[in-house]
């Protein structure tokens, strides 16, 4: 009898060095390649009342799930696909198929561990048993020169230890060939977006990008980016744009879903670098994955903690509050704050937002409204269309000051950040049409216009827009 094997695709939406996959095909003789669109991700509500997924990552994962199918039926295999819970629907087919094994790439974080042990649990009953891979991060946890629970705390000091002395794997190629479970099974049908509580909608025309899901579309971005408008030999300099394509790598979706390996950036990297040379610019899309590592062994080493309100330090500020009315004014985009309200349209009307966008709300929630950052990061979890559980909750423990970060109180200053990355009020006034007529240098203060310039601006605070949900005299 042939060994046969599940291999479980869950946020590693690929062929090329996916682990899991590598592993099953060396041990098994068949393989039953599954993805389970798990109800309580796509139907669930986090605890502040948002939905789990929203529509636009929704969209994406289904384009994501389409394309790794059509991958692996060029291979003469099949994707087996079902709705419900991965502990149920894997162990009926790993029953029906007496497979030996389920192959996966291991999450470690909370939601994600209770489906795998849950079943680890299930298999166990019917003698079978999971086999964990690697599939997220550009470094093995064993390659590293410290054990997980002793990471550094601050960033500067883990990229000091792993960078100069670790080398990075190259990425495992893409299996040739996958043969398939010679049994009879459903293969299932893809769902569409109202079976995972959405409705169909069109992209948004000023978005910096139409992102599509999937392998395909995810190497296609890094060739584009790197090779044919070769923005990377500029990203140090660009990466904090607001408009368009080109100012940072837009790698995050693909990233977040698996479906582009963080080593199959690197080396492409490295590639160009040995054709055209390296400058600060290849080395810093280097340093946003080293970002992307951090955040993951923070969450390995902390575990549930990245959640709490306290963070990894289990510190919190009394002053925070569960206000919803404020919550809701940033949600929509109407604090009367240009700046904050354009990023806040921008992320609700396409699921992306600058990583400069993000650090300035997350600041102004925080800092400013004193919001409690759960609700916050809750919002991103929802919306974000390259949603990370690990550099979300990293990303807003660092901007609350509950996180790793050596600096206290860090603060942005929101009128200079305006300034400094929107001198002429362009990505203002693209996502909020009702201050398009206003000159550069009233765009990003309209609460401080008099009655006579609102009149000779068209513009009527309260009204049109709303008013400053607080005092910003002390930005200056």
């Amino acid at each position: 009898m042939k060994e046969k094997a599940i291999v479980w695709f869950r946020q590693d939406l690929r062929l090329h060095d996916n682990e899991a996959l590598t592993d099953a095909l060396r041990c098994t003789q068949e393989v039953i390649p599954v993805y389970v669109f798990d109800e309580r991700q796509f139907l669930g509500e986090t605890r502040f009342g948002f939905p789990k997924t929203g529509k636009f990552r929704a969209k994406f994962i289904l384009e994501s799930v389409r394309d790794l199918r059509n991958r692996l039926r060029q291979k003469g295999s099949e994707l087996i696909v079902r709705f419900g819970k991965p502990e149920e629907e894997i162990f009926r087919i790993a029953r029906q198929a007496r497979t030996s094994w389920v192959f996966c790439n291991r999450e470690r974080t909370r939601e994600e561990v209770e489906v795998q042990d849950a079943l680890e649990k299930n298999l166990w009953s019917v003698g079978q048993e999971i086999r964990y891979s690697r599939g997220k991060m550009l470094y093995y946890t064993s390659d590293l020169p410290f054990p997980v629970t002793h990471t550094p705390d601050v960033f500067t000091q883990f990229r000091k230890e792993v960078e100069r002395y670790v080398p990075v794997r190259e990425p495992l190629p893409e299996p040739e060939e996958i043969p398939f479970y010679s049994g009879a099974i459903d293969c299932g049908e893809l769902p569409g977006l109202s079976d995972l509580g959405q409705e169909e909608f069109e992209p948004d025309p000023r978005a910096v990008l139409e992102f599509r899901g999937g392998e395909t579309e995810g190497l296609q971005r890094l060739k584009h980016y790197i090779w044919e408008a070769q923005h990377v030999k500029t990203y140090k300099e660009t990466r904090n744009g607001l408009i368009g394509e080109g100012y940072s790598t837009k790698f995050s979706p693909w990233l977040a879903q698996g479906c582009l390996s963080p080593k199959m950036i690197y080396h492409e990297v490295k590639k160009y670098e040995s054709v055209y040379g390296g400058n600060k610019s290849t080395y810093w899309v280097f340093f946003e994955l080293l970002w992307r590592d951090f955040f993951r062994l923070m969450a390995k080493k902390y575990e549930n903690r990245i959640f709490l309100r306290g963070g990894t330090k289990g510190e919190d500020d009394p002053a925070w509050r569960n206000d919803r009315k404020l919550l809701r004014k940033w949600v929509d985009g109407n604090t009367g704050v240009p700046f904050i309200d354009a990023n806040m349209r921008e992320i609700a009307n396409t699921g992306f937002m600058s990583n400069r966008g993000r650090q300035n709300v997350a600041s102004f929630l925080v800092k400013d409204l004193k919001v409690n950052w759960q609700m916050g990061a809750e919002y991103f979890e929802s919306v974000l269309i390259d949603y990370d559980v690990a550099s979300n909750y990293g990303n807003w423990n660092y901007v609350a000051g509950v996180g790793s970060d050596p600096r206290e109180n860090r603060y942005f200053n929101l009128l200079s950040q305006a300034r400094r990355y929107d001198p002429d009020g362009a990505y203002v006034k693209l996502w909020i049409p009702e201050l398009a007529d206003l000159p550069a240098d009233k765009v990003h203060r309209p609460d401080r216009l008099s009655f006579a310039e609102q009149e000779e601006h068209h513009l009527k605070l309260g009204a049109d827009y709303p008013k400053a949900v607080i005092n910003t005299s002390k930005w200056r």
